[in-house]
């Protein structure tokens, strides 16, 4: 009798999986659980998450000049406490409870660094609207050692007449370029930036402007016919 019950009892089992699968995919499906994702606040044990971004010595003046249009952006649209530590001359930033999502945080540092690095609130502000914008950093001597007026001559090719050989990088791979004594800062996608890099690093290594352009155009071309 046990052998014969232990047998309907799997048998039924088996039925009633069956039409659990049946069911799961007829129209009567049950949906599977959404569990939205949690606030900044409720990450990390209710912890509020901080950035710290250094000031350096010669934007000092500029970030108090343009405060609130940082102060704006980051705490009214990102909703990310920021303040100015004057003592140690930092950013500081902090998520609050309504902190929409926890990317924002990272978000505003990089916004509040690319203007520490030279670049305007204008196109500085896009990386806060955008995710595939990143900020890529390098200096002359990473690409040749240059000394003394050929460092100067570098220097001079990569800015051209007036800034006219910089300007039309920029336009040309819509990127933002910003040439601090050795140090160069490029803001843009990953392929742009790659792109800009490419024509500095010519430029560095001593190519003419004008072969720069044509293979400028060139690449420009193919990306339009990508995108």
């Amino acid at each position: 009798m046990e052998v014969e019950r232990a047998t309907t009892a799997v048998a039924a089992g088996g039925s009633s999986a069956e039409m659990a699968v049946d069911n799961a995919a007829g129209p009567g499906a049950v949906e599977k659980p959404r569990f939205d994702a949690l606030m900044p606040s409720e990450m990390g044990g209710g912890r509020p998450q901080f950035r710290k971004v250094p000031v350096p010595p010669h934007r000092f003046s500029p970030l108090k000049r343009c405060w609130m249009e940082i102060y704006t952006p980051v705490y009214e649209h990102m909703k990310v406490d920021i303040r100015m530590n004057i003592k140690a001359r930092r950013v500081e930033l902090k998520t609050r409870k309504d902190t929409p999502d926890v990317s924002n945080l990272q978000k505003c540092a990089d916004f509040v660094h690319a203007f520490m690095l030279g670049f305007d609130i204008a196109d500085a502000v896009a990386l806060l609207r955008l995710d595939d914008l990143y900020v890529d950093s390098f200096e002359i001597k990473d690409v040749k050692t240059l000394r003394g007026e050929h460092l100067s001559r570098a220097i001079g090719r990569l800015s051209g007449k007036g800034g006219k050989t910089k300007y039309a990088i920029e336009n040309s791979t819509r990127t933002r370029i910003v040439i601090a004594d050795t140090k160069i800062h490029i803001l843009g996608s990953f392929v742009n930036i790659k792109v800009a890099r490419d024509s500095l690093c010519s430029l560095i290594l001593g190519s003419p402007a004008g072969k720069v352009y044509s293979k400028l155009r060139a690449v420009s071309a193919r990306l339009a016919e990508r995108y």
